[in-house]
């Protein structure tokens, strides 16, 4: 039922993102408010050739689990394949009514095609974006460096990829 997920994607506006937390943004931004940026940056830098509606769809519900699971951070010590098990089981649970997203979901967090590989480089970008927006109160040099291989969007020409 669509309420139910409606619902539930509105957890995401109160959950603000960890790491900002632990380097001491005060008020940071939500993960609704990252899903945003993401998708933004995917329609204004889609790169011809790739399917546009499927990128954004993609973009909109990358970080849908975490209404389930939390916005969970490599300093969380969850090693990864249970930080995917929990995931894939939110997923599961949130989507479980449209076989659609939940199979792009799935294509999403297994990088399968060019459009899910293009939304992990804007997750980074927004990333670095909002590390130079924070980069007055605190230090966000980790989450530049970390989201180096996605800057090259920010020049004039971005390569083809």
């Amino acid at each position: 039922m669509p309420a139910r997920l409606l619902r539930a994607a509105l957890a995401l506006k109160d959950l603000p993102r960890a790491g900002w937390l632990r380097v001491g943004i005060a008020h940071p931004e939500s993960v609704a408010a990252h899903s945003f940026g993401v998708a933004l940056n995917a329609l204004l830098l889609c790169p011809p050739g790739l399917d546009r509606e499927k990128i954004l769809i993609m973009a909109l519900i990358h970080d849908l689990a975490e209404a389930r699971v939390g916005d969970i951070t490599p300093h969380d010590n969850v090693p990864p394949a249970e930080k995917h098990r929990r995931e894939a089981a939110a997923f599961g649970e949130l989507l479980a009514d449209r076989p659609d997203l939940l199979a792009l979901a799935r294509e999403l967090e297994a990088r399968e095609s060019p459009e899910a590989r293009f939304i992990k480089e804007m997750d980074l970008l927004d990333m670095a974006l909002t590390a130079e927006h924070y980069a007055d109160r605190a230090d966000t040099r980790e989450f530049l460096s970390s989201a180096a291989p996605a800057l090259y969007y920010l020049r004039p020409e971005p390569p083809d990829r």
